[in-house]
């Protein structure tokens, strides 16, 4: 019974760091704002993560999973975001993935962060083509920033 203690003890410390990590992807009080950029003012999270829409998903579908949402993590919700700075309220939603999360949404497009991208303010890889699709950054009007 002894030997099993550590190695009960390990499983619940990994089970922990686990379940931080999928909690640090889900947002309780999500926030969308806009702020400057190299590509002009774009969409944000409150943290300041900058926030790309994937050209393959269609209005309200994410098709983005497996490899490619270990790259290009979804912006996870357990609520619809609320509107800061710059970004519009009527645009805001959500959409439940296939697992049954909630996926925040801006005019109508499943939104997501790069893995890459760890600072604040960071943006590196708008109008990148990968995974079958174009990721962009978003304006405060929807609109995709191509280029």
């Amino acid at each position: 019974m002894r030997r099993l203690l550590p190695l009960t003890v390990a499983g619940l410390v990994l089970a922990g760091v686990s379940t931080s990590l999928a909690a640090s992807r889900l947002q309780a009080a999500p926030k969308l704002a806009v702020s400057s950029s190299p590509f002009g003012k774009i969409l944000f999270d409150g943290r300041r993560r900058a926030i790309y829409a994937f050209t393959r998903d269609g209005r309200g579908k994410s098709t983005c999973y497996g490899a490619c949402a270990a790259a290009w993590p979804p912006f996870l919700v357990a609520r619809r975001p609320v509107a800061g700075t710059g970004a519009r309220k009527a645009l805001i939603g959500t959409v439940r993935r296939r697992d049954g999360r909630l996926q925040a949404t801006y005019a109508g497009r499943p939104l997501y962060f790069y893995v890459g991208d760890r600072k604040p303010g960071q943006v590196l890889c708008q109008n990148v083509a990968e995974f079958g699709g174009t990721w962009l950054v978003v304006r405060g009007s929807g609109r995709l920033v191509r280029g």
